[in-house]
């Protein structure tokens, strides 16, 4: 890689997501079985990255889970990206609130205090909110791009493979 593209990948500013969901209603039989109800998710738009896994806790300590996991994931698995920004985004003003100092959760001295310590270290990191409705964290899969925007995958099918495939619709009821 030459300078410039170098010094262009460490002056760039990776974009993240950070959501933490909590259910409430949940199926009994989940529920019998002890199938956790909490959900963390981070997302990476430039990357195609939406991450997903359920845990347990309190909703700030998911939200927190959920940052310091993206963290994690930025620095063993896109290190040769040579990312040095990253801005997270949330839809927790709990979370994003803590970041000014003025509540408990970062106090010096703190667990979360020192991670985000070790992190600044490698990383510049700034913490933004947004909606709910606009956190790509939060989106269903279906609705994520796993491309990112401008790349494209040009698929190739011979005649016989065109062939081959039908559709028929299902709907209930319905003899085909």
């Amino acid at each position: 890689m030459s300078d410039k593209k170098t010094k262009h990948a460490y002056e760039k500013e990776l974009k993240c997501y950070i959501a933490s969901i909590q259910n409430k209603t949940f199926d009994p039989y989940l529920d019998k079985i002890d199938f956790t109800k909490s959900l963390i998710s981070f997302a990476i738009p430039n990357f195609g990255i939406l991450f997903r896994c359920r845990t347990e806790g309190e909703l700030i300590d998911l939200e927190f889970t959920a940052f310091y996991s993206l963290l994690e994931f930025i620095s063993k698995k896109l290190k040769n990206e040579h990312t040095k920004r990253i801005k997270v985004i949330s839809s927790s003003p709990v979370f994003v609130f803590s970041f000014t100092g003025q509540t408990h959760l970062l106090k010096k001295g703190s667990v979360y205090r020192q991670m985000l310590e070790n992190y600044s270290k490698d990383f510049s990191i700034s913490i933004g909110y947004t909606k709910p409705i606009d956190n790509i964290a939060l989106v269903s899969p279906s609705e994520y791009p796993s491309l990112p925007e401008g790349k494209k995958i040009e698929l190739k099918f011979t005649d016989k493979e065109l062939l081959k495939s039908t559709f028929k619709p299902f709907q209930k009821g319905l003899k085909l």
